[in-house]
C-alpha cells in the first residue's frame, strides 16, 4: 500500500526537490513530513505540501492518481505562483528561477500579440 510519504517522496523526486525542502517550503516543523510515514497528518499541513507540490489533497491521499484534476487546460493557470525549478535534480536559485520566470513572461506577452 502507498503512503501519504511514499506519494510526497515520488512527487518530490519527479519534480527534482527533496523531502526537507518540501518540508521547509510548507513550514512544517523539523522532519514532520517523515513522521508521516506512521501517521497521518492534520488535514492543514496536508494541504500545505499539496500546495507546495502543486498536486491535489487527493492524490496525496491515494484517492486518485490525477495530480490536479482540477486545473485549467490553458497551461497558464498559476504560471505567478511560486513554483518549483530544478536542473540536474538540484534546485535551481531563487535569484536565477526569477530571470527564468521573467523570460517566460516575455515569450507569454508575445504570443497575445
Amino acid at each position: 500500500m502507498t503512503t501519504i510519504y511514499d506519494r510526497i517522496k515520488e512527487i518530490s523526486n519527479k519534480k527534482g526537490v527533496s523531502i526537507d525542502y518540501v518540508n521547509d517550503k510548507a513550514g512544517l516543523s523539523n522532519k514532520a513530513i517523515y513522521g508521516w510515514k506512521k501517521s497521518t497528518p492534520k488535514a492543514d499541513n496536508l494541504q500545505k505540501v499539496a500546495d507546495v507540490l502543486h498536486v491535489s489533497t487527493d492524490y496525496l491521499l491515494g484517492r486518485t492518481d490525477e495530480m490536479n484534476p482540477a486545473q485549467s487546460n490553458n497551461g497558464l493557470s498559476g504560471f505567478d505562483e511560486e513554483i518549483m525549478m530544478a536542473f540536474d535534480g538540484k534546485p535551481i536559485p531563487d535569484e536565477d528561477k526569477e530571470k527564468l520566470l521573467e523570460f517566460a513572461r516575455f515569450l507569454r506577452s508575445q504570443r497575445g500579440k
